[in-house]
């Protein structure tokens, strides 16, 4: 059911709702807030609402909930995207949310950048084509993802339950509104060309699409090995598909990871981080040296907090199909604050994952430095000699 506009409430339960919200008062700071207010958006960000006085300075937006991006609704499917243009801080990289129904196609394309994808729901067929006029076709689930490198015509068709996934591509400036498409080719190009490039009469090419088909419907395609007898099916010596879903994921007290880079998947340039936390859990303070991480929500409450030089803190919440962001080498963590499982997708431009982990950092120093940085006692030394733990109670 849809949640009910706060435009349909009566006056007297909007008065309700707003005596019994959320103030922005933390001891003695803050106040009260005099009005107007959107109680329904305020809830969702509690943290950037009543800001944690640990907070301080500026740092740019790195949330922008997927509900706020504008949907393309096409033939049995649609589309939308988060890149700059919604949260400037995406430099390295944009996302794309879609969703194809049974059989629907996302029609034969390339793209200028390189396209990363997570099935997040139903299963899909990709097919791709390549330079060295290698074939790949596959079928994915929940979980598995590919890499199609820039320039290879591709396309995506739901099969018999649908699928829904997401599409990283690094370039924040990226637009799935400016793909590259086969339909858009051919109307573009004189038809005594397009007739002279395979040979045929002009009137043979009569019916082409005179524009952009982008996502429309089709029969549910036949079994993957029936499909693969009809082609001259040569796959890639590297696979543009890894199905992740089958890879054991890391387990801790507290949640489990899983890195999927080029050590695993060797044709991709973009490595990911999955990450499960359980209620109450910590995704510990870390940053990356290397690369920007963008963030999706499949499910759970969060929070992170951000920091950067000099004394700059933001603490930011996320939701279940909400994106976050943190440009490389800013200092963070994921907490789950709810009370189901947070599952988040991490992305990196970078073919190897790699990380800073504040507990292995002072792990490492020498104690007479962490005691003489920190003034920590030798009980809280002894202690930060642990075992290595991403994830933590």
């Amino acid at each position: 059911m849809s949640a009910i506009p706060r435009s349909m409430l009566s006056g007297r339960e909007s008065q309700m709702i707003e005596a019994t919200a959320l103030q922005p008062i933390n001891g003695n700071h803050g106040a009260s807030v005099a009005g107007p207010r959107n109680v329904l958006l305020e809830e969702q960000v509690p943290d950037i609402f009543a800001a944690p006085l640990t907070d301080k300075g500026s740092i740019p937006n790195l949330h922008f909930p997927f509900a706020f991006a504008h949907n393309r609704l096409e033939d049995g499917g649609w589309a939308r995207e988060v890149t700059s243009r919604e949260m400037p801080a995406m430099k390295e990289l944009a996302i794309v949310n879609m969703r194809l129904g049974p059989g629907v196609v996302r029609e034969l394309h390339w793209h200028k950048e390189s396209e990363w994808s997570y099935i997040t729901a139903g299963k899909a067929r990709l097919t791709v084509v390549d330079a060295a006029r290698n074939l790949e076709v596959d079928d994915l689930e929940p979980g598995d993802m590919w890499l199609v490198p820039p320039g290879l015509p591709h396309s995506i068709q739901g099969l018999e339950e649908g699928t829904e996934f997401v599409l990283v591509f690094d370039d924040g400036n990226f637009s799935e509104n400016q793909t590259l498409l086969i339909t858009e080719l051919l109307a573009h190009l004189p038809r005594s060309v397009v007739a002279k490039n395979f040979g045929l009469p002009e009137e043979s090419f009569s019916t082409l699409p005179k524009s952009e088909k982008y996502i429309f419907r089709q029969p549910v395609p036949a079994a993957l090995e029936m499909v693969r007898a009809q082609l001259p099916h040569q796959p890639p010596a590297q696979s543009y598909v890894y199905h992740a879903s089958r890879q054991p994921p890391n387990r801790f007290d507290g949640g489990s990871t899983k890195v999927v880079d080029s050590k695993v998947f060797p044709e991709t340039n973009l490595s990911a981080l999955i990450i499960e936390l359980e209620p109450g859990a910590l995704r510990e303070i870390d940053w990356h040296p290397d690369a920007d991480e963008l963030q999706y929500y499949l499910s759970g409450e969060a929070r992170m907090t951000v920091f950067d030089a000099t004394a700059n803190a933001r603490t930011f919440n996320y939701c279940a199909g909400d994106v976050g962001y943190v440009p490389k080498t800013l200092g963070h963590y994921i907490e789950n604050v709810g009370r189901e499982t947070v599952h988040v997708i991490n992305v990196f431009k970078s073919p190897r994952y790699s990380d800073i982990s504040l507990n292995q950092w002072m792990a490492l120093t020498p104690p007479d430095m962490d005691r003489g940085t920190l003034d920590l006692s030798d009980t809280v030394l002894k202690a930060l000699r642990c075992e290595y733990r991403p994830v933590v109670r």
